[in-house]
């Protein structure tokens, strides 16, 4: 719970007095209505009926629909509460808020912009601006459970706190929408973005707590082992013809062997002619 400023404890009293409730109700619904940046509240407090939203010039909500006392005091503390905060602004109010619980301690709120934090009604919290300085003023805030998140977008940055840390991401080219978190304290965090549901461990890291972090390797694909050259007519051996001529040249001699062979049986050529033309034929294997 933020901390009020000696000026918010005195509009608290007034405001008590005025409307007829307790202080705590009263500071409930001033802390609610500047979540909202004075233009709306989500709340839930005994003394309201429970859980109800108020939206300025709008309608208001409360647990007991037809309790329309109830909903006009609530819309009056509202009103007057807007008023306040508006005069005590230090810098203009930006963006909207939503917030929403889950049960137990299960909770998430998101906001377009800044909420107004400087406000002389409160005591300034060195908390709450909690990623680098230099990346200025966030698009977008929020948080769910333990984890804190703020968005850059001009500078695709995102800024995240989770485990008393804060770690800044390169957000590439994805225009964040919006964020979530799966149950549980070591529940995997994801975004929305043009590309889908994407989780943030595959965005590179830029810095954690302030330090630098070291260039992320990228698996490049093993280059291919290099091809052999393919054999062609201009740089195929020159001996791959010479073994093909050379084994029809083999048939041909034995084919001419073999009616050397006949003609010698049959007395057309003597032996000697046949030793003769055998040495020749077998010299040119």
């Amino acid at each position: 719970m933020q901390n009020l400023s000696p000026a918010g404890n005195e509009l608290v009293q007034r405001l008590s007095q005025q409307h007829g409730l307790s202080t705590d109700a009263v500071t409930h619904m001033l802390i609610a209505v500047h979540n909202g940046n004075g233009s709306m509240a989500q709340f839930n407090h005994p003394e309201f009926g429970g859980s109800g939203q108020w939206m300025s010039g709008g309608m208001t909500m409360v647990s007991d629909l037809f309790n329309n006392q109830l909903k006009y005091r609530v819309s009056s503390l509202c009103a007057d509460i807007s008023d306040a905060l508006y005069n005590h602004q230090l810098v203009p109010f930006s963006g909207s808020f939503q917030s929403q619980s889950q049960g137990g301690s299960s909770s998430q709120s998101q906001a377009a912009g800044q909420i107004g934090s400087t406000n002389s009604l409160f005591v300034p919290d060195p908390t709450k601006n909690w990623w680098p300085s230099e990346m200025g003023s966030p698009n977008a805030i929020g948080s769910q459970n333990n984890v804190r998140y703020a968005y850059f977008a001009n500078s695709h940055r995102l800024a995240v706190n989770t485990g008393g840390g804060t770690w800044v991401y390169d957000t590439l080219n994805h225009q964040i929408g919006g964020f979530s978190q799966q149950q549980g304290s070591g529940g995997s965090i994801t975004f929305t973005s043009q590309f889908g549901v994407v989780n943030l461990s595959t965005l590179p890291v830029i810095s954690r707590d302030g330090v630098p972090a070291p260039p992320q390797q990228t698996h490049q694909p093993a280059p291919n082992p290099p091809q052999q050259p393919v054999a062609n007519s201009h740089n195929a051996p020159q001996n791959s013809g010479s073994r093909s001529d050379a084994g029809t040249a083999g048939v041909d001699v034995i084919e001419t062997l073999d009616r050397l062979g006949g003609l010698l049986e049959k007395g057309y050529i003597s032996q000697q002619e046949f030793e003769s033309k055998k040495a020749d034929l077998l010299g040119r294997l």
